[in-house]
């Protein structure tokens, strides 16, 4: 098999140094770590012990949003270093983002306090508590506040969190290469396992466990998987190869409780699926996993995985017309396992919340504007399948006498082909057509307003991905809850257009929604959560919103005049 290394890496930051002076812990760091022996290495593909760092990154509690660049942090000189994805966090990796590569000098920050070990090896272990203790430590929440440009009584406030992500320095086919534990996943499934096959006790062992959750955080779950054997691309992207550090005030973000593993809506089409994994699957020993929905199977064969892997399966399905709660088996044959073999899923009606019949003598006195909210957004996600060809390799073997036969003792390779999806979408408000006095995308309050929707969806497997089918819109009247309206699709699958539905108050029927009389002037923005864009690794979705501005009630465009008498 033809596996080609690509030169990779990217790094832009200032190389700052640390101040260290008397240490105070300042917050709680979430994270455990594992490990184990360390294999033999190569000329051409090799670690050594204390060639690591540390990658860390300011993330926003409310929303997980990233909001510093991230700096990466180490006792060495990694000036030698040829290639590196650059300074993304596991964060930007897990919405969508793709690996970078880049030949650029990397950039790093030796600081003045020493990290203590991140990674296990066969001639040390990592502490944790020590671990923990430098990244709580005061002295050092300064300094990376002032390499991030942040305040530091801002970062400690309690809206704010530290992402830690172990690196490690590597020579990975003749090439010295700086990558993450996520990284190091992302870049095994482009090379076809490559990276596993050369140094699987690093880069799928030690390195991601050099740092995993106690407890769930940022929307990754705490790991409770093996401590000491080598972990699946899947796996590490998930579950490993991070901790995150809490500061004071801040509640612990509990495990999310709910016995629902899907969400979907009714009468739309989704897709389900499970990681498989055990053993090895191949055409001579394949796996088939089968899903049984609503009293019918599904059947997916043929899923290949090399030894030690894993793969995603599939199912593309239509949820049923009414609300309930659904149970889904999953079994397997052929070997392996699944990730999950119950699965539950909550089929919910939107279309039960449209707003009340509006009055011209409404009032709300007590009403405050809020803030457009933001809902979890994914707009790109990728995932992959092996693909196994045969090695063939062939041999003589002699039965003496000049004679004999040849014998193919070859066997099975495995190419990973990697397949994608991404969403756009825009949204428009304007005054109804009927809004005699509307200028622009000025408006009375009282009158209506029309929304479009357009979403964009682009992949190159469109079997595995579904069209953006619904559209919710909120309205700041309600406070962005308690009444929606969900929006008419029309168009393509894959580049459709929402409009709201026929307002059964409105005196011409039109596809309009009216703003209360009593809503104040000012911006008025309406929020839409775009959704039910499936693929196999998940809901694609988006936040959109837009406004209209108030000025004026249409009480204004009443007038009185005298009757004229006979």
């Amino acid at each position: 098999m033809k596996r080609l290394l690509s030169v990779l890496l990217l790094l832009t930051l200032l190389f700052t140094s640390l101040c260290s002076t008397t240490a105070y812990a300042v917050g709680d760091g979430n994270v455990d770590n594992g490990g184990g022996g360390m294999g033999q290495g190569t000329s051409t593909d090799k670690w050594s012990p204390g060639n690591e760092g540390v990658r860390v990154t300011v993330v926003r509690a409310s929303d997980h949003a990233v909001v510093t660049t991230p700096i990466d942090l180490t006792n060495k000189r990694p000036d030698d270093i040829q290639s590196h994805f650059g300074k993304v966090s596991k964060l930007s990796y897990t919405g969508g983002r793709g690996l970078s590569p880049s030949g650029s000098k990397y950039s790093y920050v030796n600081p003045a306090q020493a990290l203590p070990t991140i990674i296990s090896s066969g001639s040390g272990n990592a502490n944790i508590e020590a671990i923990k203790s430098y990244f709580t430590d005061e002295q050092v929440i300064r300094s990376i506040a002032g390499m991030t440009g942040m305040d530091f009584d801002t970062l400690v406030g309690g809206d704010y969190k530290l992402l830690i992500e172990p690196i490690a320095y590597i020579t990975f086919q003749c090439v010295k290469v700086a990558m993450t534990a996520t990284e190091s996943a992302l870049y095994d499934e482009q090379v076809g396992g490559l990276l596993r096959s050369k140094m699987v006790s690093l880069s799928h062992k030690n390195l991601p466990l050099a740092m995993f959750l106690e407890v769930a955080d940022l929307g990754y779950p705490a790991w409770g998987g093996s401590r000491t054997s080598a972990a699946s691309d899947a796996d590490i992207k998930s579950s490993l190869g991070l901790g995150v550090v809490r500061f004071k005030d801040m509640p612990t973000e509990p495990p999310e409780v709910s016995t629902d593993n899907y969400k979907y809506r009714v009468n739309t089409e989704v897709i389900t699926s499970v990681m498989v994994s055990g053993g090895q699957s191949d055409p001579d020993n394949p796996v088939t996993v089968t899903f049984n929905i609503g009293g019918r199977s599904y059947r997916v064969s043929n899923v290949y995985y090399p030894s030690g892997d894993s793969q995603i399966a599939w199912v593309r399905w239509t949820t049923p017309s009414t609300p309930q709660t659904m149970t889904i088996q999953v079994s397997v044959s052929g070997g392996g396992s699944t990730s999950q073999g119950v699965i539950t899923a909550k089929i919910v009606d939107l279309d039960q919340n449209e707003p009340p019949n509006p009055v011209a003598d409404d009032r709300n006195d007590s009403y405050t504007k809020p803030s457009v909210p933001s809902n979890a957004q994914v707009t790109s996600s990728s995932w992959g399948v092996w693909r196994p060809w045969w090695h063939a390799y062939w041999v003589w073997h002699s039965t003496g006498d000049d004679d004999g036969y040849w014998c193919d003792h070859g066997w099975w390779e495995f190419d990973f082909d990697r397949y994608h999806a991404s969403l756009s979408a825009s949204m428009s408000i304007k005054p109804d057509d009927k809004n005699p006095t509307a200028s622009g995308k000025t408006m009375k309050s009282g009158y209506g307003i029309n929304q479009t929707v357009t979403a964009n969806v682009s992949t190159n497997q469109s079997s595995a991905v579904t069209g953006a089918q619904n559209s919710v819109t909120y309205f700041p009247e309600f406070q962005y809850k308690s009444f929606w309206r969900l929006l008419d699709r029309s168009g393509s699958s894959y580049s459709p257009t929402f409009e709201f539905k026929k307002n059964e108050y409105s005196t011409y029927n039109r596809r309009t929604h009216f703003t209360p009389i009593w809503i104040p002037d000012g911006i008025y923005s309406p929020y839409t959560w775009l959704i039910d864009c499936w693929t196999p690794t998940g809901m694609l979705s988006m936040n959109l919103t837009d406004s209209v501005s108030i000025s004026g009630n249409l009480w204004t465009d009443w007038h009185i005049s005298p009757q004229n008498p006979k």
